[in-house]
């Protein structure tokens, strides 16, 4: 009988103010010594010295490291940082938190993920979006140790990073329906648990979807945890397929043919329009939801041309190949790819 080992963050601390915890919650996790902060140039200011402050009231040592992108140069630079250090913090966006969970991982040392915005999943999931010369790779690491989510820092980044973390949850639906897909045509391994706690996640956020709103304490806590969950169930299954199908796909091809993509979570929303269609399901509920979210729905609110988006559509089925989903092995047709668009609204015609 095969067994799987699932990974998770050994504790998860969410709520107004709980940032300013970060020193006696490293104590609870058994770190000690000296720790890397790993933040970005805003976010450094926004939540990193907080961080800073708490972890040397609590007589850790502190070294700090900007990162300004998310490729592998700034993993390295990471590591070439870390020395004898027992732990990296990644204090930030999804950028940040990703560089320095990869960099922990290679280095077989514990991350502590300490997110500014809800912007996509990777606050404690066991993968790490890493851009390379052709765009965005998503590489697998170990899942943060502990993740330290202030709701009320949170709550007042743009609103837009928000709307985007919603779209990446809302997408769990077609990714589970490819995952059943995949299944059933090429006996992949699927799992009922790590599916149902997906789909489960992605349906708590719709229930709650006319409750987020822009400065909400509620409505940032509301999507943490949708997002905590999600990473949770790509854990389970030991890969990120409960929570990435075509609709990633999608995004990851506009990320390299639109010259200014937007962000992830927001394509990945409009790519699960369109992936519902294609599977024969509500994909007019899934717009619907989005609008509510006031997240984007088409090419114009995403401010991408619609060439572009034609462009991706074709382009999907070539991104991890590997990854079976309703679009099979041969993609879409350019006349295929326009009559989807058009048909969902997400362009003109």
């Amino acid at each position: 009988m095969d067994f799987n080992r699932v990974k998770l963050p050994r504790e998860i601390h969410s709520g107004p103010g709980v940032i300013n915890e970060t020193g006696s919650i490293c104590r609870d996790l058994k770190l000690k010594g000296r720790v890397l902060v790993a933040s970005g140039p805003r976010t450094m200011k926004i939540a990193g010295e907080k961080v800073i402050e708490s972890l040397q009231d609590h007589d850790f040592g502190v070294e700090t490291i900007i990162i300004k992108k998310p490729s592998m140069d700034a993993v390295h630079e990471v590591q070439d940082h870390m020395g004898n250090m027992n732990a990296v913090l990644g204090v930030g966006g999804g950028k940040v938190i990703d560089v320095a969970k990869m960099a922990a991982t290679q280095l077989e040392v514990h991350s502590v993920s300490i997110p500014t915005a809800a912007s996509h999943d990777g606050i404690s999931s066991p993968r790490a979006s890493i851009k390379d010369q052709g765009g965005s790779v998503s590489l697998e690491a170990e899942p943060p140790m502990g993740v330290i989510a202030d709701t009320q820092i949170i709550s007042q980044a743009p609103f837009r990073l928000l709307a985007a973390g919603c779209g990446d949850i809302i997408s769990n639906y077609t990714a589970v329906l490819d995952w059943k897909l995949a299944h059933r045509l090429l006996n992949e391994d699927y799992s009922d648990s790590a599916s149902a706690l997906s789909l489960v996640t992605a349906e708590m956020l719709i229930k709650s979807a006319g409750d987020i709103k822009e400065g909400l304490i509620e409505s940032a806590a509301i999507v943490v945890k949708a997002l905590i969950s999600s990473g949770m169930a790509i854990s389970i299954a030991g890969n990120s397929r409960p929570a990435s199908g075509a609709e990633h796909k999608f995004s990851h091809a506009l990320d390299i043919m639109a010259p200014e993509p937007a962000l992830h979570g927001e394509q990945c929303g409009v790519g699960t329009i369109m992936m519902m269609y294609l599977h024969g399901g509500d994909w007019e509920f899934i717009r619907d939801t989005l609008k509510t979210i006031k997240a984007p729905v088409n090419a114009r609110e995403l401010g991408i041309e619609s060439e572009y988006i034609i462009k991706a559509l074709m382009e999907a089925h070539n991104i991890r190949k590997e990854r079976y989903t309703i679009l099979g092995d041969r993609g879409l047709t350019e006349a295929a790819a326009t009559k989807l668009a058009r048909k969902t609204g997400v362009i003109d015609g």
